[in-house]
């Protein structure tokens, strides 16, 4: 007994002292799946989380959370993404809504009237609480808002096509700034495909109206 006692120390001293693939892997070894707080899901991604989802047939998902916003009216150019950011440490997503409602400010310029959210923002924060509208609220919903908050799940489409059509649902970049760089390059993709779709539309009626102008008569 006491050489095991003696030999504990030691062992978690170097434990400590590794670094790179041989401490990842003595994670691995020693995490337990009741333990509390971060764990090694996968050893080429240790950034990945656990988040639950809460629905049967995906109650959980591996990799990082990712706050969108879009407009809450109805855009005639499209659907743009205002602002996306990669949120590490699994935060709970009414914690995370006033510093991102302060970058969207700061972004765009605009002050916010009015934020349409989930019910997993319930519980928010965020210091201007008379102005989040939480999905299925009854209080104080009039037409307008209630016709906004039908409009709040345009959002969902949206991060669909980021997931399928622009990696955003499988990051190939590297650590935590890999997850914050895909992420915004996710939401430019899209909104890039939007652009383009306008310019598309734009070409094809200047060839219209260039093909429809009669060709000037010559002279005999």
């Amino acid at each position: 007994m006491k050489t095991s006692v003696a030999f504990k120390p030691r062992t978690r001293t170097c434990i400590w002292n590794m670094t790179g693939p041989l401490a990842l892997a003595v994670r691995v070894r020693l995490q337990d799946h009741r333990q509390r707080g971060p764990k090694v899901y996968a050893l080429h991604a240790p950034e990945v989380e656990c988040i639950g989802k809460g629905k049967a047939r995906a109650p959980y998902e591996f990799g990082c959370k990712v706050s969108v916003a879009t407009p809450a009216s109805k855009p005639k150019g499209g659907q743009f993404v205002l602002h996306a950011k990669a949120l590490h440490g699994n935060p709970f997503d009414g914690h995370t809504l006033g510093p991102v409602i302060a970058e969207l400010e700061a972004l765009t310029g605009f002050e916010t009237r009015r934020i349409h959210v989930d019910k997993g923002y319930r519980g928010h924060t965020h210091a201007q609480k008379f102005r989040v509208w939480i999905s299925g609220q009854v209080r104080r919903v009039t037409t307008p808002i209630r016709r906004e908050m039908r409009r709040r799940a345009a959002v969902e489409p949206v991060i669909g096509h980021m997931k399928a059509e622009h990696r955003m649902g499988r990051n190939y970049l590297k650590g935590r700034d890999g997850d914050r760089i895909n992420a915004v390059l996710a939401a430019a993709g899209y909104n890039f495909s939007l652009l383009l779709r306008w310019l598309a539309r734009l070409l094809r009626v200047l060839m219209r109206t260039l093909l429809a102008i009669p060709a000037p008569a010559q002279d005999a």
